[in-house]
């Protein structure tokens, strides 16, 4: 793997020292999936604030799927197109027919950079028509989250077939974490090491910092004056949405539980989900599911309160949402898997939780009710102890403010844009 971008560099100190002249500008086409205000994950928040800095270091126009927006950035948004099917392999078909509008669009840039299996094929058209470069952000890998199937149903194979195809003809490959780069030359093993670049996720201290208001709280019936366990995710089996149900089981009776939980994968996970939250609330009191999109204001607002931040994700290649959760200064109990012990330092930050995965197709803890019982242990320990919550709130904050700003992933970023353009970088 390339040393540009590494973990180590990623810093507070790091961020760019000011625009470069219009000359020495590349022209850069990004293209997202996600993009303000259609915005329902980790990707598309890292579209979004890594798009902000850009600007200020290239030429950037931003090509999306959705509605036309307002922002100056946005060169193109694109519906897809109607006439395919709404099924699993209709909607993969629907994704990609944005990806032909994008890569037409994309003419003209010096070079093209994609977000996620969504837009990494029209990254890539991109490439093949302009002979440009093209760099793409690995978020994730299709081969990794085999709970897609049942989503797209035969769709999956063509997502998987996108993404393959893009990463294998890159330029460049930004992994955002160790583990997720060792995964995407494990999986894609035609990939060579030294066009992967592991590049973190940022985040703006300013806007994710300690609240001290708790008008949030009123407005979802959350009681400021009794400590809480929190959970922020999409209900989906990556996110372990329900083996924290199953932990919560055994949380400290007194404690209330809040889960902000956005739209189902699927149909049947969430009427799974749904029937845990109420048995879930039959043993006890104050349990909460919002499955409204919660303000972003509000979501700091209860990060700040949190007694404690949970992530049991079983598949997570960075976890964008621990460094928002730490930023607010929650301690954060999370599994020890792909890029989170990058973030989360066990008994510092918080508390990491041990993860052993079975042998079946989805990734599933090999012992569902240890795992449920461990999460809920460390979530005990951390309740039980409010001078170790306060101790490893400040250690998160602290630990962001040094490592984790979009200014130096702006800058990491553009530092592999011009190797790539220098010819230093390639195939």
């Amino acid at each position: 793997m390339s040393g540009a971008g590494g973990p180590a560099d990623v810093s507070a100190g790091a961020g760019p020292a000011g625009a470069p002249p219009e000359s020495a500008r590349p022209r850069v086409a990004m293209l997202t999936r996600e993009y303000p205000p259609e915005i329902y994950g980790g990707a598309g928040v890292h579209a979004e604030y890594l798009a902000r800095e850009l600007s200020h270091l290239v030429d950037l126009e931003v090509l999306c799927f959705g509605g036309q927006r307002q922002d100056p950035l946005v060169a193109g948004a694109y519906g897809v197109w109607d006439a395919l099917g709404t099924d699993g392999k209709g909607a993969a078909l629907r994704y990609l027919s944005v990806d032909l509008r994008m890569a037409e669009a994309a003419e003209g840039a010096d070079l093209v950079h994609s977000h996620t299996w969504y837009a990494n094929f029209g990254g890539h058209l991109a490439q093949v028509l302009y002979d440009v470069p093209h760099v793409m952000t690995c978020h994730s890998l299709e081969p990794l989250r085999p709970w897609k199937q049942e989503q797209l149903a035969a769709g999956y194979r063509l997502s998987s077939w996108a993404e393959r195809t893009a990463v294998e003809s890159a330029d460049a490959v930004i992994a955002v974490s160790g583990a997720m780069a060792e995964d995407v030359l494990r999986v894609y093993p035609a990939v060579r090491p030294e066009k992967v670049s592991v590049i973190y996720n940022g985040i703006d201290p300013e806007e994710f910092s300690p609240d001290p208001e708790v008008d949030a709280l009123a407005h979802y019936g959350v009681d400021p004056a009794v400590p809480y366990v929190l959970f922020v995710g999409r209900v989906t089996r990556q996110k372990g949405i329900t083996h924290l149900l199953e932990a919560a089981r055994y949380f400290d009776p007194e404690v209330q539980v809040v889960f902000c939980a956005g739209a189902p994968d699927t149909p049947e996970i969430g009427e799974e989900a749904k029937a845990l939250v109420q048995e879930l609330a039959v043993g006890r009191q104050g349990v909460y599911w919002l499955e409204e999109m919660v303000p972003r204001r509000s979501l700091v607002q209860l990060m700040s309160h949190a007694a404690v931040f949970v992530c049991p994700s079983i598949y997570e290649p960075f976890g964008l949402i621990n460094i928002e959760a730490m930023s607010c200064g929650a301690p954060v109990v999370a599994s020890a898997v792909g890029g989170i012990p990058e973030i989360v330092v066990d008994g510092t930050t918080g508390y990491l939780v041990p993860f052993r995965r079975s042998s079946d197709a989805f990734g599933s803890p090999a012992d569902p009710a240890r795992y449920a019982r461990d999460l809920a242990e460390r979530v005990n320990q951390v309740l039980a102890s409010p001078g170790d919550r306060s101790r490893m709130g400040e250690a998160g904050r602290q630990r962001v403010l040094e490592r984790f700003t979009w200014s130096a992933v702006a800058s990491q970023t553009v530092d592999l844009y011009r190797e790539v353009l220098s010819g230093s970088k390639s195939v």
